[in-house]
């Protein structure tokens, strides 16, 4: 009874209050009328092929947005609020994004001269080699042609006059991705929901929506599938169709590039390491960061990806960033700069392990082994198939002079001992007119290199450095196959164990009579658009062959040096053949050793330097010459490394 007689004196109380502070049931807006006035007019543009236009005017019937129009927030912050880590470094998504391969993939003059060469030689395909280029190549054109204009086709004459097509692989191309199929697409299937293609999935589990929806028409959602490596599948595994050389279909396929099925059939993949595209090309700060400038009440947020989005084509790079103005790219030199660098970082310390150790020196001869060990998440070089990659190693005396020199440049940087058709795989060079590069070689039906892709029937070779965790009995073995390596036991098999990554190449120098030391200097070089694939492209001739022939013949063509290692002070003379391995001796003791003190002999060879591993690959103790030396850290096995006057010898280490 008293419950009821207070409710009956609150109610009216409450009502009183709220009729007396109006509530306010308006969509709220953040910005002031005259703000909103000058962001829309910002948006406003016409859809036309002039570069210079940065943005277009959002509305239902476009798809996707330029990256210039999500640079609106996601762009430099001028006050430096946003964007920016804790030390000060500008990481804005827009500016680092802009001067990347996938930003100018619409833009790039070798592939639109590529595709032109493609239909030159098979006129009457000219149709679908065009619709299947632009469908990775400019994604927000070709799927805005076909998923709201129900257009049938997406050319090259309808790239050049589209602003949204000319925008390369922009934001919406990975974020409005579905979580559907992902990884079961390739060749330029992308599976975009029409139902909520209009929405950006991020990594956030809470999101602030209302200006983004407000200004740009996206709705930013969460969505867990931002990180799964199968978001790039549709585009980097590419399966073509072979055609003869009258362009007759031949019924089979040929894998153009795998490097989502290389990622699957590696220890990285989702069932062992998870290490996932993204976590190296969109590398994560743990930073707090303000993701959008603006806006000053919003929280930090962390990891952060930092869009980089490196690859290893510093050659094309080089090129965009010297002729920005006459390829209409809206990046500056500046952006350029910084692609570079992040690539040559990617390259140099991210991709491969080198190390060179002699196994033999004889009356006659010294044996050397190059040994590399590929550290990324797929095959080295990856990609596109021009791409390769090969040792470089000389040998010079004392006094400087060359004794032996295998995968030597000419001054064009064509590779002066290689064979006109394909060099084959080696695992030991005995003459200097034999080199090892590792690359994927497409023939024809007749069995002959090709650089036309519908040509491509079968690999006469694929010898690239598998990623570790590699296996000839993965599922997607059939996609990602080697080739033409059958007689190497050392290919991806370290001490007979199977997904090793690395590769052993042994290489046997006559020493002519020479008495005294010698100097062993390995590199590796990385070479992106060799001449050998563009000058069967140059007999061609169309604007766009013509066009890159001019850039080409212009730019920096010079090979990137990814690793180099170097022996000195290795003596040979003429005196009766001797076997290193009892020539000299090295000895840890002992092992295992009880409380973490390890002693060193080595015998017949000058100690340079020590270090020592966990299991988990952790450096517990580095040293230049010493006899003895602690293993600190938990009981387990350890890795240790001495490095001699003779060579390198790895041992384990049981404390």
């Amino acid at each position: 009874m008293r419950k009821t007689l207070l409710l009956s004196l609150l109610v009216p109380v409450l009502l009183g209050i709220f009729g007396f502070f109006p509530v306010e049931n308006k969509k709220k807006n953040f910005h002031s009328d005259h703000e909103r006035e000058y962001l829309k007019s910002m948006l406003k543009a016409p859809r036309v092929p002039d570069w210079k236009v940065h943005v277009l005017e959002i509305d239902s019937n476009i798809l996707f947005p330029t990256g210039k129009v999500c640079g609106g927030c996601h762009g430099k912050d001028s006050v430096g609020h946003a964007l920016v880590t804790t030390s000060g470094v500008d990481v804005n998504i827009y500016d680092d994004w802009r001067s990347t391969m996938m930003a100018n993939s619409a833009k790039d003059p070798f592939w639109r001269a590529k595709v032109t060469h493609e239909i030159m030689a098979n006129p009457e395909h000219s149709t679908a080699l065009q619709d299947k280029c632009t469908t990775c190549h400019a994604p927000s054109g070709n799927y805005q042609a076909k998923l709201h204009d129900n257009k049938p086709h997406y050319l090259l004459s309808d790239l050049y006059a589209d602003t949204l097509g000319l925008d390369g692989v922009s934001c919406q191309t990975c974020h409005a991705q579905a979580p559907g199929n992902l990884g079961a697409l390739h060749s330029g299937a992308i599976n975009f929901d029409t139902a909520k293609i209009r929405m950006a999935y991020g990594p956030y589990e809470f999101i602030f929506i209302p200006p983004m929806r407000q200004f740009v028409g996206i709705t930013p959602q969460y969505g867990e599938h931002i990180h799964d490596a199968g978001i790039c599948a549709g585009c980097h595994t590419l399966i073509t169709s072979s055609v003869d050389l009258d362009g007759h279909p031949t019924g089979s396929t040929f894998v153009e590039q795998a490097t989502y099925h290389e990622w699957l059939n590696s220890r990285y993949d989702q069932q062992h390491d998870n290490i996932t595209c993204q976590g190296c090309h969109i590398p994560r700060l743990q930073d707090e960061i303000i993701i959008a400038a603006n806006y000053q009440f919003l929280t930090p947020k962390y990891p952060f990806g930092v869009h980089e989005l490196t690859g290893a084509n510093t050659m094309m790079l080089k090129l965009l960033r010297n002729n920005i103005d006459t390829l209409g790219i809206r990046a500056l030199p500046q952006h350029f700069d910084s692609t570079i660098a992040a690539t040559m970082r990617m390259l140099q310390q991210k991709t491969l392990d080198l190390s060179v150790s002699t196994t033999s020196i004889t009356s006659d001869s010294a044996t050397f082994a190059v040994r590399l060990q590929n550290k990324a998440g797929h095959k080295f070089p990856s990609g596109y198939p021009s791409r390769r990659s090969w040792i470089e190693l000389e040998v010079v005396t004392a006094d400087g002079s060359s004794l032996f020199h295998s995968g030597r440049m000419n001054p064009d940087f064509t590779l002066a001992d290689e064979d006109p058709h394909y060099e084959p795989h080696y695992q030991k060079i005995v003459q200097p007119d034999q080199v090892q590069i590792y690359e994927l070689v497409p023939g024809d039906v007749t069995g002959n290199f090709t650089t036309l892709l519908e040509r491509a029937h079968v690999a006469l070779k694929d010898n690239r450095l598998t990623p570790r965790g590699f296996s000839l009995a993965d599922a997607a073995y059939d996609t990602t196959r080697i080739v033409d390596v059958a007689n190497d036991p050392d290919f991806n098999h370290h001490e007979g164990v199977e997904g090793s990554g690395d590769d052993v190449v042994y290489y046997r120098i006559p020493t002519k009579g020479y008495t005294g030391t010698l100097q062993v200097r390995a590199r590796v070089w990385y070479q992106s658009v060799p001449p050998k694939w563009v000058m069967p492209m140059f007999a061609f001739h169309s604007p766009e062959i013509d066009f890159f022939h001019s850039l080409y013949d212009a730019a920096d063509k010079s090979p990137v040096l990814v690793a180099e290692k170097m022996l000195d002070g290795i003596f040979v003379s003429p005196s009766p053949t001797v076997d290193l391995k009892q020539q000299w001796s090295v000895k840890l003791w002992p092992n295992p050793t009880p409380d973490g003190k390890v002693y060193l002999d080595v015998k017949n060879a000058a100690i340079k330097d020590i270090k020592a591993w966990n299991a988990s690959g952790k450096l517990v103790f580095q040293s230049g010459p010493v006899r003895e030396f602690f293993l600190n850290g938990e009981p387990g096995v350890y890795y240790v490394e001495i490095q001699t006057s003779r060579g390198r010898v790895v041992r384990k280490v049981v404390r």
